[in-house]
C-alpha cells in the first residue's frame, strides 16, 4: 500500500482514490497525539491491514518524537499489545483512556 500524510491522518487510497485504510489522530498538548479513529476498507478486512497500518502509524510517531495513546477502541488495544515494541511512543496515559471511536458516516 502507498501511505499518505497529512497533518492528522494516514491513509492509502487505490486508483480510483478510494479510500482503502485510515489512522486519524490529534494532537493534544506536550508531544502527544490521541488516535481518535482507524479504519479499513470492507474489502481488506481479516488480511492484517489494520495492524500494518498502526506499525506505520506507530513508526511515524517515533520519527517524530510523539507519545501514543488512543480512544479509538481497536488503535487502543494494538498499542497495549505491542507495549513492549514501542515503549518510547506509548503516553502513560494509555491504561486510563476511555475508549470510544468516532462515527464516520
Amino acid at each position: 500500500m502507498d501511505w499518505k500524510y497529512e497533518n492528522g491522518r494516514i491513509y492509502s487510497v487505490d486508483e480510483k482514490n478510494e479510500l482503502l485504510a485510515e489512522a486519524t489522530f490529534v494532537h493534544i498538548a506536550n508531544g502527544e497525539v490521541n488516535v481518535d479513529h482507524t479504519y479499513v476498507n470492507p474489502m481488506l478486512r481479516g488480511q492484517g491491514i489494520a495492524g500494518k497500518m498502526m506499525e506505520i502509524v506507530a513508526e511515524y510517531f517515533r520519527k517524530e518524537s510523539l507519545k501514543a495513546t488512543a480512544t479509538c477502541s481497536y488503535a487502543n488495544t494494538w498499542l497495549r499489545k505491542h507495549k513492549e515494541a514501542y515503549s518510547d511512543i506509548i503516553s502513560a496515559d494509555i491504561e486510563d483512556e476511555a475508549v470510544a471511536c468516532k462515527i464516520c458516516t
